[in-house]
């Protein structure tokens, strides 16, 4: 019966989620609205981890389960893809690698930015 609450407390926060992108006057993904809302849900002590704990486990131990139809559908367009794939491969490569250099150098900055701040309490 835990199992079920646990779903149930998941797909609810989904199910909200999908109503407030319904209702929201611009496009924004049900998926991110739903993780927000969990998030504050857990923040706020609405809900406790141990109320989603063990099926949020389950669910990201199997994700890469869900991106098997995504990654089977792609073949179906394997002959329109054929003819671009050296450019595929390049815009991979590339947005890999802007990827990881911005998120360094975000963290860098984030961690130069709270020794500032770090040091000015000191001061103060």
């Amino acid at each position: 019966m835990k199992i079920l609450k646990q779903f149930g407390v998941i797909f609810g926060v989904c199910w909200i989620s999908l109503v407030i992108e319904h209702y929201l006057p611009f496009s924004f993904p049900a998926s991110v609205i739903g993780m927000v809302l969990l998030l504050i849900c857990l923040l706020t002590g609405f809900l406790k981890i141990e109320h989603v704990q063990e099926k949020a486990d389950f669910l990201l131990s199997n994700m890469a389960f869900f991106f098997v139809p995504a990654g089977v559908s792609i073949i179906n367009y394997f002959d329109e893809l054929k003819s671009t794939a050296v450019q595929l491969i390049l815009i991979c490569i590339i947005s890999t690698v802007v990827t990881f250099a911005v998120t360094a150098y975000s963290v860098m900055f984030t961690v130069h930015l709270m020794k500032k701040w770090k040091d000015r309490r000191e001061k103060a």
